[in-house]
Parts: C-alpha cells; sequence; structure tokens
C-alpha cells in the first residue's frame, strides 16, 4: 500500500511539473507578437500598449519579419528592442523572422536553418504548451509569413491558436500587411486554426484607419509618459529618450503626415476589450486574380473586425502610459 500511494504521488509531482508555465491560467492572456517593428510608427505603439497592459498580456515574445519598407530584419528587430527597453521591459525575448515571402521559404522549413527559422520555431514551441481550451493568442500586424510557415511545419498547432490578425481592406483588394505576401493569408485561410481579421480600410471609418491620433494630438498628450528608463535609448531617427512617450512624439514628428492611424496598437486594444469594435463571422474567402472571392458553402470560418471606438481606445492607450 505505501509503495502504491508514494508512486501515485511521484506520478502527480511529475505531472505537475510537466505542465508548462504559460499554460497555468492566471487570468491573463498569453500572447506572442508579430511585427514588422520597424515599418511605420504604429507597431512600436502597439508594442508598448502590449507591455505596459501586463495585468492583461502575458507576453511570451515578439517575433519580426520584413516587409517592404523598413529594411531587412535586423532593423526591424533593433526597433523592437528599442521599445521594450523604453517600455521598461528589456528582457522581452525577440525572435527574428522571415525576410522572405512565405512561397520562397516553405521548400525549406524541413532543414535544420531555414529564413525565420528562430520565429517560426518558437511559434509552434509556444503553440505547443497550449490547447483549444487555453490557446496561444499571436497577434499579428506585418505579413503572415511567420504564422503561415509554423502551420505548414506543424499542422497540429492550429487549434492551440488564436490568431488577431492586422490586414485587408475586406472586402475591398489592397492593404499593406496583405499585399506583403497574399499567399501567406490564402494559406491560413485554408487551415483550421481560429482566424480573426482586423481590417484596415484606408481613407473609411470603419476600420481601424479611424483609430487616428495627430502630431499635435501626440505631443499635447503624450509628452514625459512612460516609465521613466536610467539608461537613454536611441532613436530611430537619433536622440536619446527615457520614456516611450517622448519617442512617441518624435515618431510622430518624423512622419510626413500630421495624422497617423495607429492601426497595430488597434489589433492588441480589442484583443483587451472586445467591446471597442464589433465583429461579424463569415465563411472564410479567399483572393484570387486581385480580388476577393467568397465561398458561402466553406464550413471554415473566420471572424471580421470593424467598426473601431477611436476615442475609446487612444484613451486607454494614454491612461495605460500615464504611469511612473
Amino acid at each position: 500500500m505505501k509503495i502504491r500511494i508514494f508512486s501515485f504521488i511521484l506520478a502527480a509531482m511529475a505531472l505537475a511539473m510537466s505542465v508548462s508555465c504559460s499554460e497555468k491560467d492566471d487570468g491573463r492572456i498569453d500572447v506572442v507578437f508579430d511585427s514588422d517593428a520597424n515599418n511605420e510608427i504604429d507597431d512600436q505603439h502597439a508594442i508598448a500598449y502590449l507591455l505596459l497592459n501586463e495585468d492583461v498580456f502575458n507576453t511570451l515574445g515578439i517575433t519580426t519579419n520584413t516587409t517592404r519598407n523598413g529594411g531587412n530584419i535586423k532593423l526591424q528587430t533593433l526597433e523592437a528592442q528599442r521599445v521594450i527597453k523604453l517600455v521598461g521591459r528589456p528582457d522581452t525575448p525577440i525572435y527574428e523572422g522571415a525576410d522572405g515571402s512565405f512561397e520562397e521559404i516553405l521548400p525549406t522549413i524541413g532543414n535544420k536553418e531555414f529564413d525565420g527559422c528562430s520565429a517560426v520555431n518558437f511559434i509552434i514551441e509556444q503553440a505547443g504548451r497550449h490547447s483549444s481550451k487555453k490557446p496561444l493568442t499571436i497577434i499579428a500586424v506585418g505579413k503572415l509569413t511567420n504564422i503561415a510557415l509554423a502551420l505548414a511545419k506543424k499542422p497540429s498547432i492550429a487549434k492551440r491558436i488564436r490568431l488577431v490578425w492586422l490586414g485587408t481592406n475586406y472586402p475591398d483588394p489592397g492593404e499593406y500587411n496583405f499585399d506583403n505576401d497574399i499567399p501567406s493569408v490564402n494559406y491560413v485561410l485554408d487551415t483550421d486554426v481560429p482566424f480573426e481579421i482586423t481590417t484596415v480600410r484606408y481613407k473609411d471609418d470603419t476600420g481601424t484607419s479611424a483609430v487616428k491620433v495627430s502630431r499635435e494630438y501626440a505631443h499635447e498628450h503624450f509628452t514625459g509618459l512612460g516609465p521613466k528608463v536610467s539608461e537613454p535609448v536611441e532613436g530611430r531617427h537619433g536622440g536619446k529618450f527615457i520614456c516611450f512617450g517622448d519617442y512617441s512624439v518624435d515618431l510622430f514628428d518624423n512622419m510626413p503626415d500630421l495624422v497617423r492611424s495607429l492601426y497595430d496598437m488597434s489589433a492588441v486594444a480589442i484583443v483587451k476589450n472586445p467591446a471597442w469594435a464589433k465583429t461579424r463571422t463569415i465563411p472564410a474567402p479567399t483572393f484570387q486574380d486581385g480580388k476577393w472571392v467568397e465561398r458561402p458553402d466553406n464550413s471554415r470560418t473566420v471572424i471580421i473586425w470593424e467598426y473601431f471606438d477611436r476615442d475609446a481606445i487612444v484613451a486607454d492607450f494614454e491612461k495605460t502610459l500615464n504611469v511612473d
């Protein structure tokens, strides 16, 4: 009897030790953030917002990718590193992802080393530690290459992921993230990963384009906000900064437009509070010959996010920054 009890105790201890820390539910959302961080200025605001909402999000790591603007993967990663330092979270892991496209890289994913392998393998590893009951949330705000490659390399992770992607002008064609790797989007649309599309819709107040902030507003509301770091961080355009609020102002000052949409930050916001936008579920379409093709009989569905509450999102970002 004593041997049986001892064996039972050992088995229970082994089971407890086998449970990943990320699977222990502390009420927060486990997140991997996938970003072309050096592209414009919205990625930086999204990263800061995510990391400073640590009571809501458990950020397991940031993966980077390269789109047409912002330079190669090293520059994308460097910008992400600036932000994590500026918000006082310098230990946040960053994994370099794809420079190239899905179709270019796909034939090589069986190799030990391939373009983007660090990010792809990290996504697979983290998804494997989750379940359909408590999935890994991936917030992707660049091209979908890293995620599509991870799903292609390890299809079994699909049901362990909740994918929230900032992309497309659906139901219209176009949009920057989408155009950077359309085959990756079509691939994901034909998997069974739970997929939510946070629409952009340039010059249309039904998408994240409506979440606009002016240069003047940034100066008035963001200056001096955010945790103060002891070691100044050199910005993308030069200068030294000790808080993200001042870096935000510098980013706005170095953009040609007086008003910018914080698209990527909106994707983080609706994961934090789904009431800040509206959703509808549709049969997953596909994109062919320059246009969306609806598939009304498709049993595979996706969620479309639209009609974002600009004032609530921007106010919450400012509130999040307003800490010492």
